[in-house]
């Protein structure tokens, strides 16, 4: 024996191998040799398949916790651990949920695959409230997701018409304060003064005059004394 089988694996009895701590990783076809060399067939071999199993690990569950009445909900549970692959199983509040649309127990519309593990309500009511668990099975064996609530509520109608109708109230009475405001000159745009139109009054001591040979107005300074 070589590789990781010199520390698992011996023969026994020169017929018989023993593997220890076995592995997923040791799902292989085994071929036996027999030698034998005064019979008349001098060898012979067999083959040998070994499945190694390995129990589910908890799934992982996931279920909405509140929806709202005529709503679709929709609950996952999945693993990938467990060798062979797990089949799934949903519970509420303790007890099965059948597959079978036809052994349904109550009116609510769903559909549960157990080959991924998802659970499709198409409109929950009231009823679907509860605690939700699922198990994965193979045939190593099965483990259990914790119960999860998931709740189911009304939607209340008349609230929502009744906020919206706020809403519209609040921003009818904005315009209107809005307009009035306009109408009442808060948000005109403040007119400059006449004067800033108006040629600078002049400086004390600066007489302005024409000269003929300019077209402009020149000044010079005087002084009184």
């Amino acid at each position: 024996l070589s590789g990781d089988f010199a520390t698992r694996a011996e023969i026994l009895s020169r017929t018989s191998l023993v593997i220890k701590n076995t592995t997923r990783m040791d799902t292989a076809t085994y071929r036996c040799e027999v030698a034998a060399p005064a019979d008349t067939k001098t060898i012979d071999e067999i083959n040998i398949q070994l499945t190694v199993q390995v129990k589910p690990m908890t799934p992982r569950c996931t279920v909405p916790k509140a929806v709202p009445v005529g709503k679709s909900a929709s609950l996952h549970c999945h693993e990938n651990e467990g060798y062979p692959k797990s089949t799934y199983s949903w519970y509420r509040n303790s007890e099965p949920l059948s597959p079978d649309a036809k052994s349904k127990h109550h009116n609510s519309s769903y559909t549960l695959n157990p080959t991924t593990g998802t659970l499709v309500f198409h409109a929950v009511h009231k009823g679907d409230t509860g605690r939700y668990s699922c198990i994965a099975t193979n045939d190593a064996g099965f483990a259990k997701c914790e119960e999860q609530e998931m709740e189911v509520y009304d939607l209340n109608i008349g609230g929502i018409i009744g906020g919206v109708l706020v809403v519209l109230a609040v921003l009818v009475l904005i315009t209107l304060g809005i307009c009035c405001a306009y109408r009442r000159g808060y948000f005109a745009n403040s007119k400059e003064s006449g004067e800033s139109y108006k040629t600078p009054a002049k400086p004390d001591g600066v007489n302005y005059i024409r000269t003929d040979d300019e077209g402009d107005f020149r000044h010079k300074s005087s002084f009184v004394i």
